[in-house]
């Protein structure tokens, strides 16, 4: 009886969203990397140039870190830039944020493998969600996300 109960209420939980990641600014963003090494066994999985910076994707454990290699920019978040939300259909996320009255500056952009949109939360709080295409990524990221 229990399975049943857990089956139903998965089917009609069809939407998955989770937290993914943290992204903080770096004013030094080599003394971050090992840093994170160093005291908490962080693993550099990406180091590339994206949104016009260097980004550093970093594995702690079963959590992530992405730094950005910049000094913040908004004091009122400090040293975090957004987290990261992870969903299997950002479309539908959208569409219920837009239909509650949230208000996006900008729409979905789509990378091919990767859909993300900034949005604003309470409290200056900015998240990215995002949804990714694990067929389109090289075989060594596929784990790295959900």
């Amino acid at each position: 009886m229990f399975l049943n109960i857990k089956k139903t209420l998965k089917e009609k939980l069809k939407l998955i969203c989770h937290v993914h990641h943290v992204h903080i600014f770096a004013s030094d963003i080599d003394k971050s990397i090992k840093f994170y090494e160093e005291f908490f066994g962080g693993t550099v999985i990406l180091d590339t140039e994206l949104a016009d910076a260097r980004n550093v994707f970093m594995k702690i454990g079963n959590g992530r870190l992405h730094l950005y290699d910049q000094p913040p920019k908004n004091p009122d978040r400090g040293s975090i830039h957004h987290f990261g939300i992870q969903t299997d259909d950002i479309g539908e996320v959208v569409s219920k944020l837009r239909t509650k009255g949230v208000v996006l500056k900008k729409g979905i952009t789509d990378l091919g493998f990767w859909k993300y949109i900034m949005v604003s939360a309470p409290d200056n709080v900015l998240i990215e969600l995002f949804q990714v295409d694990k067929t389109k990524l090289p075989q060594q990221y596929v784990d790295y996300f959900e």
